[in-house]
């Protein structure tokens, strides 16, 4: 069967994040995807089928088992199917095991709808001093105003906001106290920001080591969440696009996008960008 990696939030190769898409001739058990997943190494693969009314299912394997959801794969998924032919430009559903999603194909760009988004939990100031000194950080590193929360448009994060950009580059990860901290808290990972001013909405840096994931250099989803906390703290507007830069500590710096749509107290968030293929084999089961 046919398979690729696709750099997704890049308009090169060898940027932006790497996924798996895989396109199954025949059904695959869960174990096979995880090995297939584990083969390719990457954070994430997608396993897609187009079925035969025009919508796509899509199931997201780490190389330590399945999630619910990933926007990173999704966009190079949905890149990959207008790239083959196997779709055209326009609105798509997504089924996937967080919510079917709306994508939209248009040129080189996918946008994705997220999850609706949640505000689950946010995290008292007892629980502030282990978060960041995770990092090798402290409460000093945290701007005035933001909190760390834990957001959710498909998978929920931890979104722990830092001062400047110098101190999000030198935080330094303890992935064992993050991957407790993780698991304790029910969350994917942890999604560190700091305001971009001028040069963007925001600088990020996103780490999910339960998921043996210990730094991921683009990540639709969390940046989805981002948006909605950002929203929540007056930050960003409705209908204005944002743009998030993320990396650029793995040197491959991304670009993700997003738009917040407030239609009389419902919000929902879409996150888009380009994904272009690197690589392109025959998995040979």
């Amino acid at each position: 069967m046919r398979a690729y990696v696709m750099d997704a939030f890049s308009e090169r190769i060898f940027g932006g994040n790497q996924a798996g898409v895989v396109l199954p001739d025949r059904p695959l058990d869960d174990g096979t995807m995880r090995k297939i997943a584990a083969e390719f190494k990457h954070s994430e693969t997608a396993f897609v089928t187009v079925n035969e009314d025009g919508s796509v299912t899509l199931r997201y394997f780490t190389p330590a088992g399945e999630v619910d959801l990933c926007g990173h794969a999704t966009v190079a998924s949905f890149a990959l199917l207008r790239r083959e032919g196997l779709l055209p430009d326009g609105s798509h559903t997504a089924h996937t095991k967080a919510s079917d999603l709306t994508v939209e194909v248009s040129g080189d760009t996918v946008w994705m709808d997220m999850a609706p988004p949640q505000l689950l939990r946010k995290l008292t100031k007892e629980e502030w001093p282990e978060l960041y000194a995770a990092y090798g950080l402290t409460e000093d590193d945290r701007p005035e105003g933001l909190e760390p929360w834990i957001v959710s448009t498909g998978l929920a994060d931890i979104m722990m906001p830092v001062r400047d950009h110098e101190t999000l580059m030198r935080a330094v990860q303890n992935e064992a106290a993050v991957t407790a901290l993780s698991r304790r808290h029910d969350v994917t990972g942890v999604h560190m920001f700091c305001p971009g001013g001028d040069a963007c909405t925001a600088f990020c840096s996103n780490y999910a080591p339960l998921y043996d994931i210990p730094e991921e250099c683009a990540t639709g989803t969390s940046n989805g969440a981002l948006t909605y906390y950002l929203y929540l703290h007056g930050m960003v507007r409705p209908l204005q696009e944002n743009t998030f830069l993320q990396g650029e500590h793995m040197g491959r710096p991304s670009l993700i996008r997003s738009r917040l749509y407030d239609s009389g107290g419902t919000v929902t968030v879409r996150i888009g960008g380009s994904a272009v293929m690197s690589m392109s084999c025959d998995i040979m089961l």
